[in-house]
């Protein structure tokens, strides 16, 4: 277990990535961001995409990093998973907190292989007592690897586990106290499995850990119905921000105080003045936020 980073809210939400808007980075993207020095408070890049050891990628980040600070976002670790983590894949990913040194560094409560076998998707996992000795045994090993504090973020999710016996949000806060990690909040993951468990959004958030988070997420997701003809919502990212979730988003943030926020748009990406309007529809939220709270203060 990492020192405990909870009480210190500099670390908490990333020294060196502001609580403003980002976006995640795209390769065709780049020669734009850095032409017209877009107005923009941090970029994320997922981890998996520059684990090699040079060529382009490499320096299209550095580019980005001289100008900007960085989120590194891990999708591929499998801390949910049974087997013990990759070391080599561990390894890559603490040589690339070194390299960049990102304000802000996460990983997903999802797990991605079996064996030899890696998909391409995030599944969920059950919320029980064995779960949450091998997820905390897993950050712990990221964190004393990587030796920072890692974000864990919290899943969209389609099923619930019979097995589960406890709630995602109590084994969250768990996983916190256990670990010393900190969270990330993904609003759309939450809009996304409340709407498909039938569940309340607004009630989730309001018992969210937020002393512990130190990054928000945003982003699209595709609305379908199950074999009943209920409501199914998928984490797509694949469109802009709905309106369900940029009012959670507001409730957030007039309730905790501005923290990071990323849009991700990671499917049918737009072009980038599309996306930097959406990572700017994301700044004056938080702004409107941050003078609210000043004229409250004086």
């Amino acid at each position: 277990m990492v020192s405990d980073t909870r009480s210190d809210p500099a670390l908490r939400c990333g020294a060196a990535v502001p609580a403003r808007a980002g976006a995640g980075l795209k390769a065709d993207h780049v020669a734009d961001i850095l032409e017209t020095g877009a107005d923009i408070g941090f970029f994320e890049v997922h981890a998996e995409n520059y684990m090699g050891a040079g060529g382009p990628p490499h320096r299209q980040l550095e580019a980005v990093r001289e100008r900007y600070p960085l989120s590194l976002h891990g999708v591929g670790l499998s801390i949910g998973g049974e087997q013990p983590l990759d070391k080599d894949h561990l390894k890559r990913l603490s040589d690339l907190n070194r390299r960049y040194e990102p304000g802000l560094f996460s990983e997903h409560l999802a797990w991605s292989s079996h064996d030899t076998t890696y998909f391409n998707d995030l599944l969920p996992v059950p919320y029980d007592e064995a779960t949450l000795n091998r997820v905390c045994d897993h950050i712990d090993e990221v964190q004393e690897t990587v030796g920072r504090r890692m974000l864990l973020e919290n899943p969209s999710t389609y099923v619930a586990f019979a097995q589960s016996t406890m709630s995602e949000l109590d084994f969250l806060g768990e996983i916190v106290r256990r670990t010393g990690c900190g969270l990330l909040l993904d609003v759309n993951n939450v809009h996304v499995s409340c709407t498909n468990h039938e569940r309340s959004a607004s009630d989730y958030l309001a018992a969210f850990p937020m002393a512990a988070v130190g990054e928000i997420h945003l982003g699209g997701h595709a609305p379908d119905r199950d074999d009943a003809g209920r409501p199914l919502l998928i984490d797509a990212h694949d469109r802009e921000v709905d309106q369900a979730v940029w009012q959670l988003f507001e409730d957030v943030i007039g309730a905790n105080g501005p923290l990071p926020t990323l849009i991700e748009w990671d499917n049918n990406v737009p072009a980038w003045p599309v996306l930097l309007a959406e990572a700017q529809a994301a700044d004056r939220i938080l702004a409107q936020t941050a003078g609210a709270r000043r004229k409250q203060a004086v």
